[in-house]
């Protein structure tokens, strides 16, 4: 049986589509607890009034994705985890294949599903390499399977795993944690597994749409660097930011010359701001 987490930071209408696709799925489901980060859009009422059989935990602060689901698992009975972002909807059949998947692979501690985005495209969300590997050597060679890491949107996890690997790092804010946890699960002996009859429809960002993108890009920077600095030996972490750097400082070189010789539209001002905040990032 399932324990469905699921962390909001004003995304109520979304979160309230996400709740409905819920329904006819409801067998598998010991339970529906959602975290909301002390969203500002009238969430928590909206869904105490439309979802009774919610339980809903309300924060007095935005605390981060991570921290928010460790909130969650403590008072969570189900033996499964389903780590789920508010601006998705599971399509139909999704609960069903990942109770068969995660019965039939008792090596996989964790399992992403498919996830398209709202036309209907599937994106890649197991990725066979970490951030930097290129720079990382035989560091994680040897470790269980062959999927490195999975998208954080839509998560299947053993409530062993979890409760062995002590849940997701607090250090992480927003981006990142799923990496990290990936890791430590394969550190831990476990294989992660996809589950491409389990699909889920993904409204990638809802909850970062009023972020400028070069501040997103800054949280997602930050995040990664985070990784570097907990998994990586401290001459590689070096090696990765002077070389990103270097590139920054090019590409940052390049998009002057274009704006002096009067090419210049928003894309490249975009362009222009993330690549500053990389140069900043990775002194």
């Amino acid at each position: 049986m399932f324990s469905i987490i699921i962390v909001n930071y004003n995304t109520g209408d979304l979160l309230s589509a996400c709740l409905d696709s819920l329904q006819g799925q409801q067998a598998l489901i010991r339970e529906v607890v959602v975290v909301d980060n002390n969203s500002q859009d009238n969430s928590v009422d909206r869904i105490r009034k439309a979802f009774p059989a919610v339980r809903v935990i309300g924060l007095p602060e935005n605390i981060g994705f991570g921290r928010a689901n460790n909130r969650a698992l403590d008072s969570c009975s189900g033996d499964l985890f389903f780590l789920l972002n508010p601006d998705t909807r599971l399509r139909p059949g999704c609960m069903a294949a990942m109770a068969a998947y995660m019965a039939a692979n008792r090596d996989v501690g964790m399992a992403g599903t498919a996830v398209y985005d709202a036309q209907g495209i599937r994106q890649a969300t197991a990725n066979p390499e970490y951030p930097g590997n290129h720079y990382s050597g035989a560091l994680f060679s040897g470790l269980p399977g062959d999927i490195a890491w999975l998208l954080g949107a839509s998560l299947v996890i053993r409530r062993q795993v979890m409760e062995q690997v002590q849940g997701f790092d607090p250090d992480y804010f927003l981006y990142g944690e799923d990496i990290d946890l990936s890791l430590r699960v394969r550190q831990a002996g476990w294989r992660l597994g996809y589950i491409p009859d389990a699909g889920i429809i993904h409204l990638e960002g809802q909850s970062e749409r009023t972020t400028p993108p070069a501040q997103l890009f800054e949280k997602k920077m930050q995040g990664e660097l985070l990784f570097y600095t907990k998994h990586y030996p401290a001459d590689t972490v070096r090696r990765i930011k002077r070389v990103r750097r270097v590139q920054a400082v090019w590409r940052l070189a390049s998009l002057w010359i274009q704006k002096i010789f009067g090419r210049e539209d928003e894309v490249l001002r975009q362009k222009r701001a993330k690549y500053t905040v990389a140069a900043r990032l990775y002194r």
